[in-house]
């Protein structure tokens, strides 16, 4: 979730504060002690999502809820590009500091004072060089959306992950909504088709969907799977209208808006039932995923359906440009495949 707007810093606060989650303090010399194994370093500080998550780790009465993981160190950059993103740097390093983590000025640093690794750098652009310096120390990696600003570089990251034997794990948290995991999980038998709604709004350095819409494509996925064979995409004005076949002749849409409307939700069908699905409510629900993944070395989400998502956002791309034209999964997949064969990890 990119930051800044008043609404979704006062769901994000209300969200944490409803669950008692205030941290104030620093950590003893016994408590960081104890963290072997289990000390969390935070890259990225260009977005408020570190800086939440270490809120939710470290608050006092967290106990064995997460495992006794916690935030103990964090590298701010970040963006070097991107103003609305480097402009939060010295807040959220204020803030994250605060909470008792130390603020060091390499990710090499970093590498040195932590057992597991969380990527939260907001820009996507930044992220394959940042995987690639991290994944030979073989800490697993939490990768926030988007794993990077293009398929290609996608591909590569997880090319990387699998020569480096490290685990990466990679989700926004609407795929961990009740009632879009209530989907996926059968609630309404087998899924036939899905309407999203969604914020669109972009940033010129990422492909449309990925700065923003990439919560709702997730939604998607986590609903219908992996199993998308072409997207057709048109733009008007400040509204976009997706719309991809999956096997089976299973239809998913998103409808975008790329001005203030800034909530999420939609219907989903399926062959025993419908059900509509409901809105962002924090960064709680991604939490438990997140620590399982940590735990088990396994990504909860399987690699194909995150591969897919953003294989999807590239042929809406294209498929935009082409003023409508169908695009194909197979032909976006193929071209980004060869390209990253090219790039040396």
């Amino acid at each position: 979730m990119q930051q800044g707007h008043p609404r979704r810093t006062f769901l994000k606060t209300a969200a944490l504060s409803g669950l008692g989650l205030a941290f104030s303090g620093k950590l003893s010399a016994l408590e960081t002690l104890s963290l072997a194994g289990k000390r969390i370093g935070v890259i990225g500080l260009d977005t408020e999502h570190g800086p939440h998550f270490a809120r939710i780790l470290n608050a006092p009465d967290a106990g064995d809820k997460f495992g006794g993981m916690r935030v103990t160190v964090a590298y701010p950059h970040g963006s070097r590009k991107i103003k609305s993103s480097m402009d939060m740097i010295p807040r959220n390093a204020a803030n994250i500091e605060a909470q008792g983590v130390k603020v060091v000025d390499s990710i090499a640093k970093l590498l040195q004072e932590c057992d597991i690794v969380m990527l939260e750098t907001n820009d996507g652009t930044e992220h394959l060089a940042q995987a690639l310096e991290v994944f030979p120390s073989g800490k697993p990696v939490f990768i926030d959306k988007p794993i990077a600003a293009s398929l290609t570089e996608v591909l590569t990251i997880y090319r990387a992950a699998r020569h480096y034997k490290v685990p990466i794990f990679s989700s926004s948290t609407l795929r961990y909504i009740e009632s879009v995991q209530e989907v996926r999980n059968g609630k309404i038998g087998k899924v036939k088709g899905a309407d999203i709604f969604s914020p669109t709004p972009t940033e010129p350095s990422h492909p449309d969907l990925y700065w923003y819409g990439i919560h709702g494509v997730e939604m998607l996925f986590t609903m219908l799977g992996p199993g998308c064979i072409r997207v057709t995409h048109h733009q008007s004005g400040d509204s976009d209208m997706v719309v991809g076949e999956w096997e089976g002749g299973r239809m998913g849409t998103l409808r975008g808006f790329r001005n203030d409307m800034w909530n999420f939700g939609g219907h989903a069908f399926g062959d025993k039932g419908h059900m509509a699905l409901g809105d962002f409510t924090g960064y709680a629900p991604l939490m438990p995923p997140i620590i399982e993944f940590f735990q088990k070395g396994v990504a909860p989400a399987p690699e194909a359906e995150t591969i897919g998502i953003y294989a999807f956002m590239d042929a809406a791309q294209e498929s935009r440009l082409k003023k409508g034209a169908p695009v194909s999964i197979a032909s976006i997949m193929k071209k980004a495949t060869e390209r990253s064969q090219k790039i040396k990890i």
